[in-house]
């Protein structure tokens, strides 16, 4: 980052929406956050137990809502109050780097703004989507539906001010470029970060589990389709299939998992590697807004079938690097796993492909546009 006149540079600080979970947006934060080691790193609510262990070393300051255990367990609880909270919390910084999924750029602060965006807020522009099609009757879906009912028009502009006051939107996907133009007119920048898992790292094999399975991984939320991925499982029982992921859908997936299917809540860095090594496929069904398991697998040299949509057109070569399928139809699914395990890439011509999306490139250039928008500069 470039110096000042005095030789200090501008001061950062970092913002995510909350650090509860296991999702590809922290491990982003996280890897944002080694750019960037002695700055603060803010954020709504923060529970170890349930994050990735690499935020244990850096600075993380948390908002009131810390203070509520439920809230910590599950911050979709708290969909009403993250908006007020952010705007309220105060960051005395030059420069903040707001992670967001649809809270974190509403921080309050003095400084200038540059917004990493994973995705406009979902259950605002997407609710269909973000609730699914399941048939859930827990908290999840009983906030987000009254949520979005009773305050949608409210945070909608709210969330319009937060992005129109930013000095620069980023985002990680033409995807999610495009949803950024829909939702606030902002052309932004695409700057795709890089697989976080190295697969050059320890592997831990998971007791019970033998290589050449059918691997899936993704939080259990609606928009991610896991209950797709099991019925096309019933069509395979001669495949064995592995899904890493916990979250609030967990137990109506339970109830439909089939015989084949060993769900997977939380594994460590080095299972997960082992798991992405050992799997004959990885199948990512989602609708996702960058898509980095299909990177994670390639640099383990292990290929992709996935939905040809959002961030998947961005980290899938179709017919390199995986196969991608236009509905999610499991008996086309089927067929397209089929098509794959017939004739499977090179690994080298995988692993080659993940590596293209640097670590290094991204850190640097998140820190030159924190030095460029900054005042002292």
């Amino acid at each position: 980052m470039a110096p000042t006149e005095s030789g200090v540079g501008p001061t950062v600080a970092l913002a995510h929406d909350y650090l509860t979970q296991r999702g590809g947006a922290e491990r982003v934060a996280a890897i944002m956050a080694t750019g960037f080691p002695s700055s603060p790193l803010y954020t709504s609510v923060y529970e170890p137990s349930q994050t990735f262990p690499a935020f244990g070393e850096f600075d993380v300051r948390t908002s009131h809502l810390q203070a509520i255990p439920p809230l910590r367990r599950n911050p979709r609880l708290a969909l009403p109050l993250l908006a007020p909270t952010f705007s309220t919390m105060q960051v005395d910084a030059d420069v903040v780097i707001a992670s967001s999924s649809g809270w974190a750029h509403g921080i309050g602060t003095e400084g200038e703004v540059i917004v990493y965006c994973h995705a406009p807020a979902r259950w605002l522009y997407q609710p269909q989507r973000y609730q699914g099609s399941l048939r859930s009757k827990g908290s999840f879906r009983t906030v987000a539906t009254a949520a979005a009912a009773g305050l949608g028009p409210m945070l909608r502009r709210w969330d319009q001010r937060a992005a129109h006051r930013a000095a620069l939107y980023l985002v990680n996907s033409r995807a999610v470029a495009t949803m950024v133009h829909e939702a606030y007119g902002i052309d932004a920048e695409v700057l795709s970060p890089p697989p976080a898992l190295d697969a050059d790292g320890p592997l831990t094999p998971v007791p019970g589990i033998d290589a050449g399975f059918v691997l899936s991984v993704s939080r259990l939320l609606p928009y991610k389709n896991v209950d797709v991925v099991f019925e096309m499982a019933r069509r395979r029982p001669d495949l064995e299939f592995i899904h890493v992921g916990g979250g609030p859908l967990r137990a109506q997936l339970e109830a439909q998992q089939p015989s084949n299917v060993r769900m997977l809540d939380a594994v460590t860095d080095a299972q997960l590697r082992w798991l992405y090594h050992a799997a004959v496929v990885l199948i990512a069904p989602s609708y996702e807004d960058f898509g980095l398991t299909p990177l994670e697998a390639a640099s383990c040299g292990t290929p992709t079938i996935a939905l040809r949509a959002g961030g998947y057109l961005d980290t899938i070569i179709d017919r390199t690097t995986g196969l991608l399928f236009d509905e999610l139809e499991p008996s086309l699914i089927a067929v397209t796993l089929d098509r794959l395990l017939a004739d499977p890439p090179d690994q080298q011509v995988l692993r080659s492909h993940a590596a293209s999306f640097s670590r290094h490139a991204f850190i640097e250039r998140l820190q030159d546009l924190a030095a460029a928008v900054s005042p002292i500069h």
